[in-house]
């Protein structure tokens, strides 16, 4: 499966970046990486914001590949292709990142305390890991792109 084949099904559509928005995506996963990091909110919280980081990660790159989601499963579509830019060995990195994303849900709209401190900090711990690797993918792929 590839990118052109999920556009051929509907599930991506295409889009134009542009260094600014990189760079507004970037300044927000700043944000949440150090928000959540901070100490000051619940694990929940904690959790919650380092999934918005990685999944602003995951943006970037679908962004830079000339892609944006469809409305239905967005997310679910982002943190899908993960794999398919940066190579099959991410496969697990997006199976863990659906696990968040559906323990996101249910902490954000069914049930509070179902985060411990360590996924908290395990989730942002893979962010930091998938900050570089979003980078360094952008400075040899797509350095036109790169902010500033």
């Amino acid at each position: 499966m590839s990118l052109q084949d999920w556009y051929r099904f509907g599930w991506i559509r295409p889009h134009q970046t542009n260094p600014e928005q990189i760079a507004e995506l970037l300044a927000i996963v700043e944000r949440d990486m150090t928000d959540a990091a901070s100490g000051q909110l619940s694990p929940d919280w904690q959790f919650g914001i380092a999934y918005n980081a990685a999944l602003k990660l995951c943006t970037i790159l679908l962004y830079a590949e000339g892609f944006r989601p469809e409305r239905t499963l967005a997310h679910y579509r982002t943190i899908q292709a993960l794999p398919l830019i940066l190579g099959d060995n991410r496969k697990n990195d997006a199976d863990y990142l659906d696990t968040c994303r559906a323990k996101r849900n249910t902490v954000e709209y069914d049930l509070a305390g179902q985060t411990t401190p360590e996924e908290a900090e395990e989730l942002l711990d893979f962010c930091r890991d998938l900050r570089t690797d979003v980078l360094a993918w952008l400075r040899n792929n797509h350095p036109d792109l790169i902010p500033g």
